[in-house]
């Protein structure tokens, strides 16, 4: 999900099967629709809230929430009852309150699977604009903005 259709394009572009604009179209309705009733199997919810119920409603039988931020709130009153007749996983991860230990095994993880990808071009990062330090004032106002497609870097 995307909250526009510059957004949307540029995923379709970058070899999504679709993109959802969660601001016009409603995400549950067309995520069913794209499976054929079915329901995703993985869904990344940085959002939280209200989009807990939404998110058991939009997964697949037996399919997976990890909970990743809470944009909207880490209060809800999700309808358990989904969660259970579809045999739902709901799990949370965040970084901060790892150990050193826990950190340093992700970053040997990632440099034994994910680099050996970038190294060789199967993955490419998408960079939407660099900005010098002193400007990282104006980097911020970008990410705020919300218009920014790919990653902002600010370069020292």
């Amino acid at each position: 999900t995307v909250g526009g259709q510059d957004k949307v394009d540029a995923c379709l572009k970058l070899g999504a099967d679709a993109a959802i604009n969660y601001k016009t179209d409603d995400f549950v309705a067309r995520t069913k629709a794209l499976t054929d009733g079915v329901g995703v199997d993985v869904i990344l919810d940085m959002v939280g809230g209200d989009y807990i119920d939404r998110n058991y409603e939009a997964a697949a039988v037996e399919g997976r929430i990890v909970q990743i931020a809470f944009l909207g709130g880490s209060k809800a009153t999700p309808n358990f009852a989904k969660l259970m007749m579809k045999r739902l996983h709901h799990t949370g991860s965040t970084l901060r309150p790892r150990t050193v230990a826990d950190k340093a095994a992700m970053v040997s993880a990632i440099e034994a699977k994910a680099m050996p990808w970038l190294a060789d071009g199967r993955v490419k990062p998408l960079m939407d604009s660099t900005f010098p330090l002193k400007d990282a004032s104006k980097a911020h106002a970008r990410m705020e903005s919300s218009q920014h497609i790919g990653k902002i870097v600010l370069t020292v």
